[in-house]
């Protein structure tokens, strides 16, 4: 864990993911490295290193495209040189000489080991989820721009491409090394499954990034206040809604996995397991990552 940690930080500075030593140094204070062992306890080094490296691109991606005033025209004329690295080209190809931009280099590199770790059914997941959620980057964007709080049903259809989590779901199997048929993919309850993951993930992740959001201009794609300003509700009001939101997304996963249980599937079965890992992972490390706890502490000394 310690060597992931420390190798994925060097891995995004020799990428050119990080801007500078200060932010590569913010970085490792945030010990990556621990949210890819405790969402993937099950990896090998090889696989932990990809999963890993590929939450940290998202990090970086968040940070440089989805934290700062860049607005929704410049993000959209980002979008091909990722879309052609991952419907067009291949690593170790000439056209993957020619790719030039630092996250798309990095997209291409992490799109290789998701090759020689998985199979095609699994790439061809992993990149649809992917640019799924780099076009939803450009309405959240256009949100951020207008200082527009999005209605709720917008915002609970759209967070679930936004939180980039079906792009993570996507490498368990690839980490498990069990991996799901297109049947089994397709199985309604495993699609059912997996969206109740997905919103259990990023409405935690609302409720803990919301001090470090509430003072930013992405304060506007944030469930806490999405629902303060359509329901009328104070802030802590809507924290308590969706603490009763995530209980019922987590009791319809329990019934679910019951259901899938019958399958008899031991690639279903661990990608059932990998989702409830992924919950239970992703809280332990945000609640103890500098990533999110330095905001809660600013906010409370403030409010001291």
């Amino acid at each position: 864990m310690e060597r992931v940690d420390r190798e994925t930080v060097d891995w995004a500075s020799a990428s050119g993911l990080l801007d500078g030593p200060e932010m590569a140094e913010r970085y490792r204070k945030a010990r990556y490295g621990w949210l890819g062992a405790r969402t993937y306890p099950y990896a090998d080094y090889h696989t932990l290193r990809l999963v890993t490296d590929w939450c940290v691109w998202l990090f970086a991606f968040d940070d440089v495209f989805c934290e700062t005033d860049r607005q929704a025209p410049e993000i959209a004329r980002a979008l091909p040189r990722f879309i052609a690295v991952l419907d067009d080209i291949e690593p170790g190809t000439d056209g993957a000489e020619r790719v030039r931009d630092p996250f798309a280099r990095a997209l291409l590199d992490v799109k290789g080991r998701v090759i020689a770790h998985g199979g095609p059914d699994q790439l061809e997941r992993w990149c649809g989820a992917t640019k799924d959620y780099l076009s939803a980057q450009v309405w959240e964007a256009a949100n951020r721009q207008d200082g527009l709080v999005p209605p709720l049903g917008d915002y609970l259809l759209m967070r679930r491409r936004t939180g980039a989590m079906l792009t993570v779901f996507a490498l368990i199997d690839v980490a498990s090394g069990l991996p799901l048929t297109p049947r089994e993919w397709r199985h309604p309850d495993v699609r059912a499954i997996t969206a109740s993951a997905n919103d259990v993930v990023v409405w935690d992740n609302d409720l803990i990034s919301y001090a470090k959001e509430s003072g930013a201009g992405n304060s506007v794609n944030n469930l806490v206040n999405v629902l303060a300003r359509h329901r009328g509700c104070s802030h802590q009001q809507a924290m308590d809604e969706i603490g009763g939101m995530r209980d019922r997304a987590v009791a319809r996963m329990a019934e679910l996995g019951r259901a899938l249980a019958t399958l008899g599937s031991a690639a279903v079965d661990a990608y059932v397991r990998g989702l409830e890992r992924w919950i239970s992972g992703s809280v332990d490390y945000s609640l103890t990552s500098s990533r999110y706890t330095v905001a809660w502490q600013e906010r409370a000394g403030i409010a001291g």
